[in-house]
């Protein structure tokens, strides 16, 4: 009987700790990670992987003043946004190699500036580095109906490939192309 007493007594016990030793999901991150990948086909190896946060969008516009125009922003929320490229592509007109890089951007009315920098596994814009650049360039922004979360996708044509940034009225296309591809129609 003892050891019954007992036993029950460490059950008790038992189920009223998992309580404080449980996981808690109070508070679900506002701004969910999400991948968005660039392969050739469903079934083909991936060329680039992209995984960024995804904020959503509350009053006013945002792109000038949620995200001020002329700094340097993570491109999403919490950690900077990384792009991984399984081979040499050309982003822009530059040649980047195979590799994995953190992307932030320079938001601007009608122009963006796109960075490739080799400071991996930040959190923001925080520990932005512009002498860890590896590619810098230009594209320009255009309008489009609004989305209301910030968006990372690819689009593709029979010649062209574009990263494309999304959120509130602004898109930004990045022009993108295999490396191999550009150096054989030389």
């Amino acid at each position: 009987m003892k050891r019954i007493t007992i036993a029950c007594a460490i059950l008790c016990t038992v189920f009223s700790l998992s309580d404080v030793f449980s996981q808690r999901f109070d508070q679900l991150d506002q701004a969910p990670v999400d991948i968005a990948y660039l392969r050739t086909n469903q079934k083909s190896e991936p060329m680039i992987k992209v995984v960024y946060s995804r904020p959503s969008k509350s009053d006013g516009e945002v792109f000038g003043n949620v995200v001020p125009y002329g700094e340097v922003w993570r491109t999403g929320a919490n950690e900077a946004t990384e792009v991984t490229f399984y081979r040499d592509m050309l982003f822009g007109e530059k040649r980047v190699k195979a590799g994995r890089y953190v992307m932030h951007t320079i938001p601007g009315k009608k122009e963006w500036t796109i960075i490739l920098n080799s400071n991996t596994d930040t959190w923001g814009a925080f520990f932005y580095n512009p002498d860890k650049d590896v590619v810098r360039i230009n594209v320009p922004a255009s309008k489009d109906e609004p989305i209301d979360i910030f968006s990372i996708g690819f689009a593709k044509s029979i010649k062209d490939s574009y990263m494309v940034l999304a959120w509130d009225r602004t898109r930004v296309n990045i022009p993108l192309a295999e490396s191999s591809a550009m150096l054989a129609k030389i």
